[in-house]
């Protein structure tokens, strides 16, 4: 996997936890790799590790703020995510895991994951006790609802100095879920699928026939496995009673339903 992501542009948003320290491995990592990085952090991400180390590692200047200088230039977050192949948080704490799940735009980091039109990872870096709490399982859950990456913490000696599951994994172990993922996407690149789904009929004469009750679920559920794995595909659905389970593979797939478009 030494080339897959050389040319690859990535976010890696830094937030503030003392697992911050590892995001100068992790920019050095991916930036031997051949990747691109540019660093956004947070307000207090800048208490735990220096702009000037992220900058000089990265080889761009740290984006933190919403108004870079006082001459009304700004750093725009949509060109962000537009610019981006892959969006890392590492290290993800329970503050910001929180607000991404319910989209509270107030830092600059928040604004471009909400632009971002990427993949994102998640690497969740808490106390075992707040990782533990109903409410960060239910923000997690949220985030993977809506098809976010979450690269689960490992267990060890916290800064509490208590021992349990909360500590971000280890830079190197990040880098190969990048790999992995953009290794799989690439096995279907300029591929294009057509999937069939739906019911079949066969035709005993004008007024009969003989068919079956399919939903069309499985081939949906394809569609969606093969969208994310990178392909240019069509999904085609037999029958125009079947528009209900069609509607959520349509902004994955690009399906065009024929009662509707002709």
């Amino acid at each position: 996997m030494g080339e897959i992501l050389k040319n690859k542009h990535i976010i890696l948003g830094i937030t503030g936890s003392i697992a911050a320290y590892k995001a100068a491995y992790l920019i050095r990592a991916l930036v031997k790799k051949g990747a691109e990085v540019q660093v956004v952090i947070t307000p207090a991400g800048k208490e735990f590790i220096t702009p000037l180390t992220l900058s000089t590692l990265s080889s761009h200047p740290v984006i933190s703020e919403f108004f870079s200088n006082r001459d009304g230039t700004w750093n725009i977050h949509v060109d962000l995510g537009l610019w981006a192949d892959a969006m890392l948080i590492a290290p993800a704490t329970a503050s910001t895991i929180g607000k991404m799940a319910n989209g509270i735009a107030d830092n600059m980091l928040i604004t471009t994951y909400l632009s971002c039109k990427a993949p994102v990872f998640v690497a969740p870096a808490m106390d075992l006790d707040m990782f533990a709490h109903p409410s960060t399982q239910q923000n997690l859950d949220r985030l993977r609802s809506f098809g976010n990456h979450i690269i689960e913490p490992t267990s060890g000696e916290l800064a509490s100095h208590l021992v349990g599951k909360g500590r971000m994994e280890e830079p190197d172990q990040i880098v190969a879920v990048l790999e992995t993922y953009f290794s799989t996407q690439s096995q279907l690149e300029k591929k294009k699928i057509v999937i069939t789904a739906g019911p079949t009929y066969e035709k005993i004469d004008p007024v009969r026939f003989i068919g079956n009750y399919s939903s069309g679920k499985m081939g949906f559920a394809l569609a969606e496995t093969c969208a994310q794995q990178g392909d240019a595909q069509s999904n085609e659905a037999d029958h125009n009673h079947h528009l209900t389970g069609i509607h959520a593979a349509v902004p994955l797939t690009g399906w065009r339903h024929p009662a509707l478009h002709g």
